[in-house]
């Protein structure tokens, strides 16, 4: 299909947006994929909040300049679908393994997260990242544990006082 010089501006435009605003990017080549396949995954990739967009390479390259994900540029060879995480950075990586497991024709070919271009064997390690409300209780739970060990040393000699006379109660009820 033949692009027009407005229609190649606008792509790059809209795909520059998207990936000046987004925290990671997964590239894969998704030949031998089926027309209803690419469908279940852009549907998957509505619901997790990703965007995914299939752009030749030459306006991906243009797109992706000056943004985080530059560093991917050399590996934007053969048919490629992008997928950006906008706010969580595993959600793509994610997305991209679950359907993986499924359609074996689906290979990452590149990853990207913070201006760092990870390999395509990273891509567990990226979708094993936490969630956003993940990170947030895990944060939680870090700051609160020093301060639930410090009430309960408070404590522990109060209670075990009144262990101590539960258990003089119980042994003179007992002989008696």
């Amino acid at each position: 299909m033949v692009l027009k010089l407005e229609d190649k501006k606008t792509i790059v435009n809209e795909v520059s947006g998207v990936a000046k605003q987004a925290v990671s990017l997964v590239a894969a080549e998704y030949s031998g994929l089926t027309v209803g396949q690419l469908t279940d995954l852009r549907k998957s990739a509505r619901n997790a909040g990703v965007y995914m967009r299939v752009v030749r390479n030459t306006l991906a390259r243009r797109a992706l300049e000056g943004t985080s994900f530059a560093c991917i540029q050399e590996k934007l060879v053969g048919p490629l679908i992008l997928a950006f995480s906008k706010d969580d950075p595993g959600a793509a990586a994610r997305l991209i393994k679950e359907f993986v497991r499924t359609n074996e024709k689906l290979k990452v070919m590149a990853l990207a997260i913070d201006n760092q271009l990870l390999p395509p064997a990273g891509l567990e390690k990226l979708a094993s990242l936490p969630t956003r409300e993940q990170a947030i209780a895990q944060l939680m739970s870090v700051m609160k544990a020093p301060i639930t060990k410090f009430v309960r040393t408070l404590a522990e000699p109060h209670a075990m006082l009144v262990r101590t006379v539960a258990a003089v109660r119980d042994q003179k009820q007992a002989s008696a």
